[in-house]
């Protein structure tokens, strides 16, 4: 699912960073909070430091289904909650209430993590992939539908340099480094058009097919979730394709986002997506579900739009859901967005966080069940911001915020 590197710091190159704590809220009954606790969070929960050894700050967070992956800066992995499909990587079927290393990654250094419904991946620093977790819809990559609760490497890559994984619901995508004709791959559930690689109905596949439509497109990141699939090329065009967006039809091949707008990150939910641009505004497509759009009616009602004063109609790459800037965020500028599965957040430039959507198992943060339509500020005590700024993590009805301090260097 959702997973994202942390923006380059605008601090100053003599600056260190640090972890400046973690929080943790929402859906905590298979433990990915992180707690200690088999409960539901309806406030953010400052977490303990990862442990001793973890020195590093958190390069990555990964929250799926009812898990989490964290990646330290150094390489280090280690995984939460529900384990019941091998997903955590620990050689056994069980969930871990608190963060535990992954034993199997002690001679690896890691790159890039993706947590998915029930699955996990992990990239190596050599361009290596591994999976475990459900391979029921053949998501694991490995040519057959086994489960696997231990990382098992993915060898139809061979001597190809993998770049990213993202994990959905039941499928995978893949970036490869280097590969100017076929950069990449899917495999996995298929039958809502998120493997994208045939315009035919695919039940599943279980080994890695090349996607078409990206020849001599500079691809620099790709996402997955629930039944969507996005990838963003280095110029800001956005690609989807997979499960229409409010109740349009499926999308079986990558379409092209054919908007005024750069798009600098995106962000996938189950039925809704969003959408950074280079004017650091937030919009989003699909959601009429549990408040997840600034104005439920907005879209149902309205078949034109206008994005920064263009009048926009059915843009391809959403069928026919149109973007929708999101409302209350008028002279804010923001830094980073990320979806869960019905949920969405956002951090501004000034560190503070805001959450939307879905708010039932409490994920919003805000102290309640409620859902919101539109974006309300998280209120995170222990710290003050200082010199900080904040990543955040959304996963099933759960969400994660990392602080980070900027400190100057003692060298």
């Amino acid at each position: 699912m959702d997973v994202k590197e942390r923006p380059e710091p605008a601090a100053a190159a003599e600056e260190e960073e640090i972890d400046g704590g973690w929080w943790s809220w929402g859906a905590g009954t298979d433990g990915q909070l992180g707690t200690g606790r088999l409960q539901d969070e309806h406030l953010p929960q400052l977490l303990p430091p990862l442990s001793s050894s973890a020195s590093r700050p958190i390069s990555q967070l990964a929250c799926g289904g009812a898990h989490v992956i964290a990646l330290s800066s150094g390489g280090r992995i280690l995984t939460w909650g529900r384990g019941t499909c091998g997903q955590l990587g620990h050689g056994e079927l069980a969930n871990s209430l608190q963060p535990k290393p992954v034993k199997f990654f002690a001679g690896f250094v890691i790159s890039y993590v993706s947590a998915g419904w029930n699955h996990s991946g992990f990239v190596s620093d050599s361009g290596e992939l591994f999976t475990c977790g459900d391979g029921s819809f053949g998501q694991l990559g490995h040519g057959d539908y086994k489960s696997q609760c231990s990382p098992v490497k993915v060898l139809f890559f061979g001597s190809n340099h993998v770049e990213q994984v993202a994990c959905g619901m039941r499928h995978s995508l893949v970036l490869l480094k280097g590969d100017s004709k076929h950069p990449v791959y899917g495999f996995g559930s298929g039958k809502r058009g998120q493997l994208g690689f045939s315009k035919d109905r695919i039940r599943s596949c279980s080994l890695p097919q090349a996607i078409f439509g990206f020849e001599d497109v500079n691809i620099v990141n790709v996402s997955a979730n629930g039944d969507h699939s996005a990838a963003l090329s280095a110029d800001g065009q956005l690609y989807t394709w997979g499960k229409g967006f409010s109740g349009t039809s499926d999308v079986y091949l990558p379409q092209i986002l054919d908007s005024p707008f750069k798009v600098l990150q995106v962000s996938l939910g189950w039925n809704h997506a969003l959408m950074l641009t280079g004017e650091y505004e937030v919009f989003m497509v699909g959601g009429k579900l549990h408040g997840m759009l600034s104005d439920p009616q907005k879209l149902s009602q309205q078949k034109h739009s206008t994005i920064h004063g263009t009048p926009c109609v059915a843009l391809n790459g959403f069928g026919e859901a149109t973007p929708e800037k999101v409302s209350g965020l008028d002279g804010v500028k923001v830094l980073s967005i990320s979806a869960g599965a019905e949920h969405s957040t956002l951090v501004t430039d000034n560190g503070i966080i805001m959450t939307w959507g879905w708010g039932e198992h409490g994920q919003l943060g805000l102290g309640n069940t409620f859902d919101e339509t539109s974006p309300q500020i998280v209120s995170l005590d222990g710290l003050p911001n200082g010199n900080s700024r904040f990543c955040v993590y959304c996963g099933s009805g759960f969400t994660f915020a990392i602080k980070t301090v900027h400190l100057p260097s003692q060298t």
